[in-house]
This record gives C-alpha cells, structure tokens and sequence, in this order.
C-alpha cells in the first residue's frame, strides 16, 4: 500500500508539472495574440483577466497530452533512479503497479468530468461576455452569423444582444406556399413577454398587397414563438464556452428547429469522451515509460521527445478520423470513440509486453 501510494503521488506530480510548464506556456501565448484585439475598453489588463478565466478551458482541450507527457516525467524519473526497479525487485507485481496509476487515473478523469461542467467552460462564458462588453460597448454579438430560428413557412433571425441580454436587430421572414416572400418584419430591439412572444420596439414590416411589398412602420408590434428568456443566455455563447449539459441541450434545440446539430453534437460527444482518452493515454504512457533498459539505454530527453512525438501524431491522427468519419456519415460517438479506443489497443499491447 505504501509504494502504491508512492507512486500515485510521484504521478500526481508529474501531471501537475506538466500542467503548470503547458498552462505557462498557452496561456503567455494566448495573452501575446488577445494584445493585438484591444479596443476601446479592452486595455493589457482587461486581456490579461481574459487570459486566466479562459486559461482552463485550454488547459482542459491539453489534457490528453497533459496525461501523456505527465506521466512519462514520473515513470521516466523513477526508472532513471532505479526506484521502480527496486520496487519490482521486492515483490510488487504488475498488477499492483496498475492499481497504483488507475486510482489516480480514475481521480483525474472525474475531475475533467466535473470541471468541463462546472469550471472551465463557465469561466469561458464570463471571459467572453466581458471581453465582448469592454470591446464593444456592452453590446453582446451572436456568434456565427447570429441565430436562426425555423418554422414551416417562416424564419426568425437575431443579430445581437444589448446590455442586460435585451435582444436587438430582430428579423423575421414569412412565406406562403409558393416560397414567396409575403412579410418582412424587423424590429430594433425587444421585450420578451410569455409563451415565446416579444414585443418587437422600432419596427419596420413590409407586407405584400396585390404582388407588391408594401412599408409600414410601427412603434410597436407583437410576435410569437420566438426564443424563450432563459434559452437566450445558452444560445449567445460560443460552442468552446458551453457545458456538457448546455451543448446536449442546444443540439435539442436545434433538433426540434429542424436546424444543422452535427456540429455540436460532434462537440458533445468528443468533450463527453475526453476524458476517456486522458485514461488511455496514461495507460500508453506506462509501458512507454518502463523498461529493463530504459535507466540505461534512453534518456529522459528522449523519453520526453517520444511522448511529445505520440501527442502531435495523436491530435493530428483524431482530426483525420473526425474528417473521414464526418464525410462517411459514422455514427458521431463512434467517431468520438475511436482515437480512444485506437489508443488503448496500443497501450493494452504494449501493457503486454511490457517487462516487469
């Protein structure tokens, strides 16, 4: 119990190590490239805020590599001292040694699980909501073009949202049965009422009489089934900053809109799998790490360049699966399972062989 405990805490360390030099080095990099979009508000210090409450989320998306090279620094070490070896020496088994690096392990992926819910893309959410507001004067953008809202014969569109989440630059477009345009409306800000209808503030509506699109202008004017209150938070925030919770349930949203939800469905699913992937990752990095020869033949530099080297080709090898996987209409969370499962073949091959 106490060498498992020994070795749990040497890799705990390495991960944590791993995570400071990786989260160092992104987040100086992400503060030098956020310099370049300061305006008006958005001063060194604001992007500096901005940096540290995004810094988790892109700490999270490494935390596949952060698992991998973290854990070739502890083994790397302890077989580099002879440590591992001594301990192999006294009667501790193969199983042991995979006890004492799964309860970590385990530890670990539930607190990506538990972050990715609840800490990091949350803190993404209010970077982005105030860096929009220092940079455009408290005037929240739509991601992507805005949202758009489908209905048989009608769609509705929203640019942005004002201060205090008040939707502005409202448009709505409704057609007959011929795909002619029959009504236009739009309306410079809202107030949302119930039962998805808002009351359209500055309105111009355009109607068509006898073939022709007529003017009219309207202080104000009321339209129904729109978007609810508390969908508009979720739906203005960018698919990095959303939960597992908020991406499951706008991918519903767009379902029942009859709208595109392989994007975010992609996004879940691959989130949701993570860490997954962090498990298998370690478990690669086990047999990569120990060796009879690896105190002696192979140094921690190279050591580390193998595990950099498998991190590079993991990421690039999952973009290739999700490409083909998408342009063979796979099933999405087999799309999202297979680099994990790719990678725990290996890692179970290697686990084989490895000599202990």
């Amino acid at each position: 119990m106490i060498l498992e405990r020994f070795i749990a805490l040497n890799l705990v360390k390495g991960w944590l190590v791993t995570l400071l030099i990786l989260g160092s080095v992104f987040g100086l990099m992400g503060f030098i490239q956020e310099l370049d979009r300061t305006r008006f508000d958005y001063n060194a210090l604001a992007v500096a805020r901005y940096t540290l409450l995004a810094l988790p989320q892109q700490v999270v998306s490494l935390s596949p590599v952060i698992a991998l090279l973290g854990s070739m620094v502890a083994l790397s070490r302890l077989c580099q001292s002879h440590e591992l070896t001594i301990i192999a020496c006294t009667g501790f088994r193969k199983r042991q040694l995979l006890r004492a690096i799964g309860i970590p392990t385990v530890a670990f992926m539930m607190i990506l699980w538990l972050c990715m819910e609840f800490i990091s893309a949350p803190l993404l959410e209010v970077a982005e909501r105030q860096k929009s507001a220092l940079r455009d004067r408290n005037t929240v953008i739509i991601p992507e073009g805005g949202l758009w809202s489908v209905a048989p014969g009608r769609f509705a569109h929203l640019t942005k949202l004002l201060e205090g989440e008040v939707p502005g630059d409202i448009e709505v477009f409704e057609f007959d049965d011929k795909g002619r345009l029959t009504r236009a409306i739009y309306g410079r800000t809202a107030t949302i009422i119930k039962n998805r209808r808002w009351l359209l503030q500055g309105v111009r509506e355009k109607v068509l009489v006898d073939d022709i699109l007529v003017t009219r202008r309207h202080k104000e004017l009321e339209v129904a089934n729109l978007w609810k209150a508390e969908e508009l938070p979720t739906l203005s925030i960018t698919s990095e900053a959303m939960s597992l919770s908020a991406l499951h349930q706008y991918s519903e949203y767009l379902e029942s809109n009859d709208q595109p939800t392989k994007k975010y469905r992609s996004l879940f699913w691959q989130k949701l799998l993570m860490p997954l992937t962090v498990g298998a990752m370690i478990l690669l990095a086990t047999p990569m790490s120990i060796s009879s020869n690896a105190g002696r033949d192979r140094s921690f530099g190279i050591n580390m360049a193998i595990g950099a080297l498998v991190g590079i080709l993991f990421y690039l090898g999952s973009q290739i699966v999700f490409a083909l996987g998408h342009l063979l209409h796979m099933s999405l969370p087999a799309i999202a399972a297979l680099p994990c499962m790719l990678v725990l073949l290996c890692a179970l091959y290697l686990l084989r062989r490895m000599r202990w």
